[in-house]
């Protein structure tokens, strides 16, 4: 039953008052330190000093002159965050406190909030097998609210999932660099060379929120199933090899997730639905 323009209110400050305190007293000071200062332009060339990084040698100048120039970078004054949100209908899931969406929306929300507090612009991409919905970057709580709101309020048009799709939209549209947080279930493959392509320009970090019951089915017997992308509905034998076979499906696709964004040189990390996700970035933060 679709809820009413109050519930959805309601629960977007109730998302509000959570994420927003948890970015302002643990995550905030983790962003600054992990983006700030890495979004650097080039400014000048002047001649090398004693001192100097030997990487930032110009080459090109210091052959023209015959005598060592060093490129000057100046930190740009702000970033822009732009959150990738997968809505298909595998989100819709949850054996525990809460499904995949929710914790999804959480942590979105949470890094939103880190971002404006270093004054920082936030965007957002919803997808699921096409682009549902693109808010360009602003800065602001405002924004950021309404970010939230769409997160909860908007229902997907498509029924499957398509990574890649949303990866070379995003790249198309963001011009200059963005950090770049891609939230889904990661519930598919062919998205490694989208991946790579983006991952050459902008800061990108996976973050895979997936179920217990996704990696370990208990033997329940015959159980009815709907097909949660297409529908489909069916009855399912929980045998042994059954089981064996689904637990199978979903460590290809945790594989996939890990190559592919170690491949690209991006971040990853991977967080259990019903897990404090709050300690699990803390750490990603911390160890990059």
């Amino acid at each position: 039953m679709p809820k009413t323009t109050r519930e959805i209110l309601s629960h977007v400050r109730r998302i509000e008052i959570k994420t927003r305190r948890l970015s302002d007293h643990v995550f905030g000071g983790a962003y600054h330190s992990l983006f700030k200062g890495r979004g650097m332009t080039f400014s000048e060339v002047r001649p090398y000093q004693y001192g100097d990084d030997i990487r930032n040698i110009d080459w090109n100048v210091t052959a023209r002159y015959n005598e060592p120039y060093v490129k000057v970078f100046e930190e740009e004054r702000e970033l822009t965050m732009l959150l990738l949100v997968d809505i298909s209908g595998s989100e819709y899931f949850g054996t525990r406190k809460q499904l995949k969406r929710d914790t999804l929306t959480e942590v979105a929300a949470t890094l939103a909030f880190s971002a404006i507090q270093n004054n920082d612009k936030v965007g957002l991409i919803l997808f699921s097998d096409r682009i549902e919905q693109y808010i360009p970057p602003k800065k602001g709580r405002r924004h950021v609210l309404r970010i939230i709101r769409e997160m909860l309020e908007r229902q997907p048009e498509g029924t499957g999932t398509d990574i890649r799709r949303a990866l070379e939209y995003m790249t198309g549209i963001m011009k200059k660099k963005a950090i770049v947080f891609l939230l889904s279930d990661f519930a598919g493959t062919g998205y490694e060379k989208a991946l790579k392509i983006a991952a050459k320009k902008h800061d990108i970090t996976g973050i895979r929120i997936y179920d217990r019951h996704e990696k370990e089915l208990p033997g329940l017997g015959y159980i009815p199933v709907i097909h949660p992308e297409t529908g489909e509905r069916k009855w399912i034998h929980t045998t042994p090899g059954w089981r064996k076979r689904f637990a199978e499906a979903f460590v290809r696709q945790e594989k996939y997730f890990e190559q592919a964004f170690l491949r690209s040189g991006s971040g990853r990390l991977s967080i259990l639905n019903h897990e404090d996700y709050v300690r699990q970035l803390l750490t990603y933060f911390d160890n990059r």
